[in-house]
């Protein structure tokens, strides 16, 4: 039986394998004809994450919007400061 660091470990440090190993998913894709799935009309109402099919409510995330669980990931990077070589040498 795997376990939770098992299966993050196996996929390069990531709950979610890549794209490129997730096959094709269906998204709204910014800057190009997006037909909805449900009703092959191309009217949407686009929010922060998801994109309403104007006609029929389907409803399809957005390409760029990471999610995980029902709800966005937000990652905090703390890099320790490093100094300026151009000060220090006065």
């Amino acid at each position: 039986m795997a376990t939770a660091f098992d299966v993050r470990e196996a996929r390069g440090g990531s709950l979610v394998p890549p794209a490129a190993q997730r096959g094709y998913h269906i998204v709204y894709r910014d800057h190009q004809t997006n037909h909805c799935p449900g009703c092959g009309r191309s009217h949407w109402h686009i929010g922060r994450m998801m994109a309403e099919c104007a006609f029929c409510a389907t409803a399809l995330p957005l390409e760029g919007t990471a999610m995980m669980g029902g709800s966005q990931i937000v990652r905090t990077v703390r890099r320790r400061l490093i100094p300026d070589p151009a000060q220090h040498a006065a």
